[in-house]
C-alpha cells in the first residue's frame, strides 16, 4: 500500500472519530457521555498528528500527540471530580443542572425544566395463576439434602 493511500485512510479515520465525537457532545446533555465525545474527538485529531508525522518523517507529530495524552489523563482527573461533585449535589448528570454556576448578569437558559417525579410505571400485562402453590417446608428451601 502506497504512502499517500495510508496517510488517507488514517486521515478518514481520524475525521470519522472527531465527527462522531463531536455529534455525541452537541447532541447528548449527560456529563459522562459529553466527557466520552470530548475524549473521542481528541484521539481524532492525535490520529491525524500520527499521520501526518509519519507523512513527513518528523517527529514532531508524535510527540505531540504524547503531551496530549497527558493533558487528556488531567483532564479525565478534574472531569470526575466536577461530575462526582454535580452529582452528590443534585443526584443527576443533565448538563442543565450546571446553569445555577453561571455568572448573576446572564440569562436564565430556555431549555424546558425538569421533571422532579419519575415517569409512569408501565401497566404491564400479567398472567393468571395456573395451578395450585406446592407446599414446600422451610427447612427444604433454607437447607437442601440433594443439592
Amino acid at each position: 500500500m502506497s504512502e499517500l493511500a495510508l496517510l488517507h485512510n488514517y486521515l478518514i479515520v481520524g475525521a470519522m472519530l472527531f465527527g462522531i465525537g463531536l455529534f455525541g457532545f452537541a447532541s447528548r446533555r449527560n456529563m459522562i457521555v459529553m466527557f466520552l465525545s470530548a475524549e473521542m474527538m481528541l484521539q481524532g485529531v492525535s490520529l491525524s498528528l500520527v499521520a501526518w508525522s509519519r507523512w513527513h518523517n518528523d517527529f514532531g507529530g508524535q510527540m505531540l500527540v504524547v503531551f496530549i495524552i497527558a493533558v487528556a489523563a488531567c483532564e479525565a482527573a478534574i472531569a470526575l471530580a466536577l461530575i462526582l461533585m454535580l452529582f452528590r449535589r443534585r443526584g443527576s448528570l443533565d448538563v442543565v443542572l450546571w446553569h445555577e454556576l453561571r455568572e448573576q448578569d446572564q440569562p436564565s437558559p430556555a431549555d424546558a425544566p425538569l421533571r422532579d417525579q419519575p415517569a409512569e410505571k408501565p401497566d404491564w400485562p400479567r398472567l393468571p395463576v395456573a395451578g395450585r402453590r406446592p407446599i414446600i417446608s422451610p427447612e427444604e428451601t433454607d437447607y437442601r439434602r440433594h443439592v
